[in-house]
């Protein structure tokens, strides 16, 4: 084997895709810092409790993990930044009130989350504190579409979903926990044919309504006309009612900035840290989310300080792959000048405009004009202008 390849699922980011990429974080970051999202960085390693607070074992698989060679104790390197931004808001920041934090960096994964997707994704996100109102639910889902609208993305499809339809149906069934753990990789799964064996296995004391409800919940997926069947159909529970408003009135407030909206009722995706509504966008070209979201109030609680929270994280270089990069900019060739001032200063006046000079190395150029570069910087009666080569 030779020494140089690289890990499957990990590769190079070469200069055209590392600028296309890097100019779509810039736009990203940038919009979320003028709505009053402050940027924080994380370190990619931290203690694997940390790292996997509040988040149950979702994130365990996915995790690299180390011995750090002071303590003796596990590390791990991270495999989703939310936890973190969660602990320096708990912890750190420790402000009453709303906080609004985001996101940039690279995280890992052990394995990749489809064929064509990278284990080191570059992980681009948004997290609203303090506000447990529906308010701060369309905040985070209308910065979402925004930020995939500025990256390229045209057309998107959302689909909305909400933990709590489910939670209420088996909290108000006494289903076990190792059955709800059952139920939920089922629903997970859409597999029909296996819940419908498990509900029937389901002990006298649940009711045939429930056994329905949950025999439902894999139907329940399409446009909002599954709200009012849903509102026909299931328990009429508090907790049920309150969850299928909340997304009828999420999607009339987004159903004119997104190209289509659909509802699924059996979206279970974290369902172990999500509390409230989730939410995932799709776009043309790619069979997996392109960006995910949600609500997580309960994920304080691990830092000692339980706040209400809602966001959403995207992969930059996934979007990167679906968006046509825009041509690389051109430089300025400018000849080998030691000590020559009117020079240096023409250099640095052309840099500080954004264009790019790069200067000829004695001996560089030759016979061929570097392909970067579509001009050159001339001495022309005693001024040293650009010209066209």
């Amino acid at each position: 084997m030779r020494n140089w390849l690289l890990p499957e699922y990990v590769e190079d980011v070469l200069p055209e895709e590392a600028m296309h990429i890097e100019t779509m974080r810039r736009r990203v970051v940038d919009f979320l810092l003028v709505h009053g999202y402050q940027l924080v960085n994380p370190p990619l390693l931290e203690y694997v409790e940390s790292l996997l607070s509040g988040s149950g074992s979702d994130m365990e698989l996915h995790m690299f993990k180390v011995i750090d060679q002071l303590s003796g104790r596990m590390m791990g390197l991270r495999a989703d930044m939310t936890p973190q931004v969660a602990r320096i808001d708990a912890h750190l920041l420790n402000c009453d009130g709303v906080t609004r934090l985001c996101y940039a960096s690279s995280v890992l994964h052990t394995v990749p989350s489809g064929l064509t997707r990278t284990r080191e994704p570059l992980q681009i996100g948004a997290e609203l504190y303090g506000h447990a109102g529906l308010e701060s639910d369309i905040e985070i889902q209308r910065l979402m579409l925004e930020c995939l609208s500025i990256s390229g993305i045209d057309k998107i499809h959302l689909d909305l979903g909400h933990v709590a339809v489910f939670r209420g149906l088996i909290k108000n069934a006494n289903i076990p926990d190792e059955l709800e753990t059952e139920l939920y990789s089922i629903l997970q799964a859409k597999d029909v044919a296996a819940l419908k064996a498990l509900c029937a296995d389901l002990s006298k004391q649940v009711s045939e309504r429930t056994k329905q409800a949950l025999m439902l919940l894999p139907e329940l997926y399409g446009d909002k006309k599954i709200l009012a069947q849903a509102h026909k159909f299931l328990p009429d529970l508090p907790e049920i009612r309150m969850a299928l408003d909340a997304l009828e009135a999420v999607e009339k407030e987004l159903i004119s900035v997104v190209d289509t909206i659909a509802f699924d009722l059996a979206d279970l995706r974290g369902f172990h840290y999500h509390s409230g509504m989730v939410f995932a966008a799709y776009a043309k070209g790619c069979s997996n989310a392109i960006a995910l979201g949600g609500r997580y109030d309960e994920i304080g609680k691990a830092f000692g300080r339980a706040r209400p929270a809602t966001g959403f994280s995207t992969d930059l270089r996934e979007l990167a792959r679906l968006i046509s990069p825009e041509p690389c900019a051109k430089g300025i060739l400018a000849p080998f000048g030691k000590n020559n001032k009117a020079l240096e200063k023409k250099i640095r006046e052309l840099r500080e405009t954004g264009e790019i000079v790069i200067v000829e190395l004695p001996g560089q150029l030759g016979d061929k004009f570097p392909s970067n570069c579509d001009r050159q910087l001339v001495l022309q009666s005693g001024d040293w202008v650009v010209r066209g080569i």
